[in-house]
């Protein structure tokens, strides 16, 4: 089978944006091709012991995404063409133009396990369960995860920021609610530090069966984490199921546009002196979400940083 492939030409700055973009408008899988150098980090990942030597880096990115031939084409590049517009409004995309072509069929779920290999979070160990724990990581807080089609690795700047905060935050009497859970990542880690018990809510069916996978390969009880499949922000449904006033911390790594409108929903959600943990926020939206944050009554505690990315933590008046 033939599949259509469909490629954006952007800036590099723009490809985690666009990338979000892309999933929510219900694009299942995407290739990103760019000549951003990699870090220290990145190579101490590559199990290669020379890597190749890359094209200076020119700030331009290709963003490749597939439609098998029977998907309602002009449906789905309406969403694309629609979204690329809006992201542009806010940030630059470059270019922004989109190529067609055609491309044999291939294993899209499965080909990302390709890129994905066991990294730190300060002294948590995340890794794929195909891969062994070495000697030297015997003892270690390990976190296997395996994201098939629900978003969530570990590995994005973002996440890492609401790891370390949750770290700080966390009880033994924790009840968290894990907004845009994915692959469950957040709350898997909350459990494992010693969280009581999770919610976690999604728009992604494919987040319902990665969280159970993920939650039993890391012998974590069905008991403790609860799944709620729908929109916290418009759907009452959803509201009643997670319930008002009984979170100690609620963690959202979701982009800051709807960060804006997630907010005062949260604070309802809160107990008196619980903590929100935000990230998902490029630098340029920082501003805008401190402000959300405390157009809603809650206080800043504070903000934090890693590369472009920004994480706001703030705290429910007692």
């Amino acid at each position: 089978m033939k599949w259509k492939k469909y490629t954006l030409k952007t800036r590099a700055e723009a490809e985690d944006i666009i990338s979000n973009m892309l999933m929510e408008a219900g694009i299942e899988g995407i290739e990103i091709e760019d000549r951003i150098p990699l870090t220290e980090q990145e190579k101490k990942q590559m199990f290669v012991d020379i890597l190749p030597e890359l094209p200076e880096n020119d700030g331009v990115a290709y963003i490749s995404f597939y439609l098998e031939p029977e998907q309602d084409q002009e449906e789905m590049l309406r969403r694309v063409r629609e979204g690329l517009l809006e992201v542009s409004q806010y940030c630059d995309i470059g270019e922004g133009t989109m190529a067609a072509s055609e491309t044999e069929d291939k294993d899209w779920i499965n080909n990302w396990k390709e890129y994905f290999h066991q990294f730190y979070v300060d002294d948590i160990l995340i890794k794929p369960t195909w891969e062994k724990v070495k000697p030297e990581d015997e003892g270690k807080l390990l976190i296997e995860i395996d994201p098939g089609t629900a978003f969530g690795t570990g590995m994005h700047e973002t996440t890492q920021l609401c790891i370390r905060q949750l770290r700080k935050y966390l009880t033994e009497e924790t009840e968290l609610l894990d907004v845009g859970t994915g692959s469950g990542i957040l709350s898997i880690i909350s459990l494992k530090l010693g969280a009581r018990h999770a919610v976690g809510t999604d728009l992604d069916p494919c987040a319902v069966e990665a969280v159970r996978e993920n939650l039993e390969v890391n012998g974590i009880s069905p008991g403790q984490f609860t799944m709620i499949l729908g929109n916290i922000i418009d759907d009452p449904a959803v509201q009643d199921q997670v319930g008002c006033g009984c979170y100690d911390i609620v963690v959202a790594n979701i982009l800051a546009e709807v960060l804006v409108p997630l907010t005062p929903v949260i604070k309802e959600r809160l107990k008196p002196g619980g903590i929100y943990i935000t990230s998902g926020i490029i630098d340029d939206k920082e501003e805008t979400v401190v402000k959300a944050v405390e157009a809603a009554g809650l206080e800043v505690l504070e903000v934090g940083r890693q590369g472009e990315w920004v994480s706001v933590t703030a705290r429910k008046p007692v």
